[in-house]
């Protein structure tokens, strides 16, 4: 990370702190998109199951690591400040917290998992089978996942977003491999159908975790901070001081993400496993073109944080415009490709016309609420490079929660619309956060020029 000058510049370091992230984010995603690509081709009952454990394990796992991205702001500030010698010390401590994180969840998972499953009342057992082991096959690379997404934020934060792009690239071919191995029973291996899938994932979790420490400690810009070979000691403090501001991240992620995974699971009780296939089709893909905002919003939290840690804020400002407007103009173009080729795309995911006559209707609804997800996402990484996130978290909560989900849920079962409904609700909510965290902005941006920003998580 370095101090711009001009436009140029900016768009130059945007651009460069960009693209490793997006390609790093679709290949994250693109291991999901596998695993529903390949388990659809295992039969319908692999793919609702697969669905459903994904759509319980996707929030919880981006929620939970949301609290973890607090590394970024509060590396990234430390930069701004020059005070890198802090560095060391809050990246071993975030590491600290990934592993009581992943503890907790995974003793939480022993008790609730089949009372989880046993409240969407799934009807056909071979969906209920492949969901519970599927999450149970997850399980095992639960802590390596945590784990790694704090370096993986360690290396950002410093606009090293090409390393971790390296590590996801080594990764998604091997989840291909033990997807085709696992789910198909080829090469002497099992055939486990959707369950394969979750194994493949906790090997590949394990295998990028190893990377990540690898590179830690053997590249050269990194060996300063003696990461894996000074400890510190574990310290309850540091853990609140991220955790003040982690923990609305998590929760705003969370109840974000939540939403599309109720309802992927309200349509699985509501409706028929045709729709809830179709449904997860188009959500798969939709989730796959967000890595193009989502990608934007970590950029701007890792920039503004850096040039807001530094006092420059008219540069912080710059870099939220150029960001909001790239991901708005990017996701108009995609909405256009996606009207003129969604019946190949869903084509791709199942080969039952069915399936793929009600996915393209599906899409149809993305296509609108894609605009929307990327106002919110750009501006609420921006909200996080500023660390302003509690206000943020309380416009996330009432926008999914209390005024998108109740409405998706009214438009399914009491109008004609049925599952479509629902995808009118998401896009309602996430207007209503966008237009939230616009003035959220506006307003944390004047109390920067009036220099009365606290720089920390108002």
């Amino acid at each position: 990370m370095y101090p711009t000058r001009n436009w140029k510049e900016k768009i130059a370091l945007f651009l460069s702190i960009l693209w490793p992230i997006l390609i790093t984010q679709v290949g994250y995603n693109a291991m999901t998109v596998i695993d529903t690509m390949m388990s659809g081709r295992a039969g319908t009952e692999q793919l609702a199951g697969v669905a459903i454990g994904f759509n319980i394990w996707m929030p919880v796992s981006i929620g939970l690591g949301g609290i973890l991205l607090a590394i970024t702001p509060i590396v990234g500030q430390l930069l701004g400040k020059g005070e890198q010698q802090s560095i060391s010390q809050a990246v071993t401590q975030g590491l600290y917290l990934s592993i009581l994180i992943a503890v907790v969840l995974m003793g939480a998972g022993v008790f609730l998992l089949d009372p989880v499953l046993q409240l969407m009342s799934i009807e056909d057992p071979e969906v209920y089978r492949v969901a519970k082991h599927y999450l149970i096959a997850i399980g095992f690379g639960i802590i390596p996942y945590f784990a790694s997404q704090v370096i993986r934020y360690f290396f950002d934060a410093q606009g090293y977003t090409r390393i971790t792009m390296f590590i996801v690239l080594i990764g998604l071919p091997i989840n291909g491999l033990l997807n085709y191995l696992l789910i198909f029973g080829k090469l002497g291996f099992p055939a486990l159908g959707g369950v394969g899938a979750g194994y493949a994932t906790a090997v590949t979790y394990w295998i990028i975790l190893g990377i990540s420490i690898w590179l830690a400690v053997r590249l050269q810009d990194f060996r300063p901070y003696k990461l894996f070979k000074q400890w510190y000691a574990p310290s309850w403090r540091a853990w609140l001081t991220q955790m003040k501001i982690g923990v609305p991240i998590g929760l705003s992620i969370f109840f974000e993400a939540s939403i599309f995974s109720l309802v992927s699971l309200m349509i699985a009780g509501m409706f028929d496993t045709v729709t809830l296939a179709a449904h997860q089709v188009a959500m798969s893909f939709s989730s796959l073109m967000f890595m193009i905002p989502l990608s934007i919003s970590m950029s701007l939290t890792i920039m503004v944080a850096y040039e807001v840690g530094g006092e420059r804020y008219r540069d912080a400002k710059q870099y939220t415009m150029l960001g909001v407007i790239s991901a708005l103009g990017i996701m108009a173009m995609g909405a256009l490709l996606l009207l003129f080729f969604r019946e190949q795309v869903a084509a791709l995911y199942n080969d039952q016309r069915e399936v793929i006559e009600l996915a393209k209707q599906f899409f149809l609804f993305a296509i609108i609420y894609q605009l929307s997800d990327a106002s919110q996402a750009s501006l609420q990484g921006v909200l996080r490079g500023y660390k302003d996130v509690t206000l943020p978290f309380v416009t996330a909560l009432i926008s999914y929660w209390g005024i998108g989900l109740p409405t998706g849920y009214l438009l399914s079962a009491f109008t004609e619309l049925g599952a479509y409904g629902f995808w009118v609700g998401i896009t309602v909510g996430l207007t209503c956060a966008a237009v939230g965290f616009l003035f959220r902005l506006l307003t944390v941006q004047r109390k920067a020029r009036a220099g009365k920003l606290a720089g920390s998580e108002a």
